[in-house]
């Protein structure tokens, strides 16, 4: 085939103990699915529908890699998550079979410009340009369901520094996995190498050139991020 440009680079993530990679197609990310962050962002926590926002392909990163603090934000975030690594395609999936779509699970960091993100949600805006900016997603090696199985409990932790700043467990999720990847099919199918980052605990907060930030998942290891100086 032509292409008038060349074509983009496929973006890839690890998977755990093993040279091959996972093709990343689409990342789909919670909003607000602890309970204690719904309260700390100023929402009410209670089951309401859950809402979903999304990020680039291109916009991973792998741990250890260094993170610019990014442009037009004075207050960058870290966000701990559980991510969720679509294995199966499906489309109206029940909650029951949800599991089966899962290849595996990975550590994730939802870096935001917050200062962006709350400036839209006051006007009534999308979030892209405080969620879905470059090098925004963070995600660790991708561990097979077959090794660790299906973690629905266990702590998630965050540290800046060495300074614990997250740490809750997973079955605080407001909005389980299952139920997740059954509400998200049943608007758009689901594809091998769709990402989905579950939601954050309490605690978020800022980052600044020459922190080192760490996400630890019960089970699943940790990813690393340093921040270089802004671009």
């Amino acid at each position: 085939m032509n292409y008038v440009f060349s074509a983009p680079e496929q973006p890839t993530v690890s998977v755990a103990g093993h040279n091959a990679r996972i093709p990343v197609r689409r990342i789909f990310c919670v909003g607000r699915n602890y309970a204690e962050h719904a309260r700390e962002m100023g929402k009410d926590p209670d089951r309401d529908p859950p809402f979903f926002f999304t990020k680039p392909a291109d916009a991973v990163v792998e741990t250890g890699e260094t993170v610019a603090y990014p442009p037009e934000t004075e207050n960058f975030h870290y966000e701990a998550e559980l991510v969720v690594v679509i294995g199966e395609a499906g489309k109206n999936i029940s909650e029951d079979d949800s599991l089966s779509h899962v290849w595996g699970y990975a550590v994730g960091n939802d870096l935001t410009r917050r200062d962006l993100q709350l400036d839209a949600r006051e006007k009534g805006r999308p979030w892209d340009w405080g969620k879905a900016f470059d090098r925004s997603a963070v995600i660790g090696p991708v561990h097979p369901v077959s090794k660790v199985g299906h973690p629905a409990s266990g702590t998630i932790q965050l540290t800046v520094n060495g300074d614990i700043k997250q740490s809750a467990d997973l079955a605080g999720l407001i909005w389980s996995v299952p139920e997740i990847i059954s509400i998200l099919s049943h608007s758009m199918e689901l594809r091998p190498g769709d990402l989905i980052m579950t939601g954050t605990p309490a605690g978020v907060g800022p980052l600044v050139p020459g922190d080192i930030c760490i996400v630890s998942i019960e089970g699943l290891s940790h990813i690393e991020t340093p921040i270089g100086p802004r671009e």
